[in-house]
């Protein structure tokens, strides 16, 4: 997921994108624990997506307020 794709998006969008990859974050972390996950790659780039959705929300909170 790249940054200038997500910046297109609206407050709302990225606000349910970021509820969407916490869920997907936490099913991929307990799949991990019962062995079931077979890209353990994928939770680290979860993190590094959720993190970017969230440096753009706190951009976005900054320049309103």
């Amino acid at each position: 997921m790249k940054a200038e794709t997500l910046r297109e998006e609206t407050t709302g969008e990225l606000e349910e994108r970021e509820r969407n990859l916490t869920r997907e974050l936490w099913k991929a972390r307990m799949d991990n624990h019962t062995n079931q996950l077979d890209d353990t790659a994928k939770i680290s780039r979860l993190r590094r997506d959720i993190a970017r959705v969230k440096t753009l929300l706190a951009e976005r909170a900054r320049a309103e307020g």
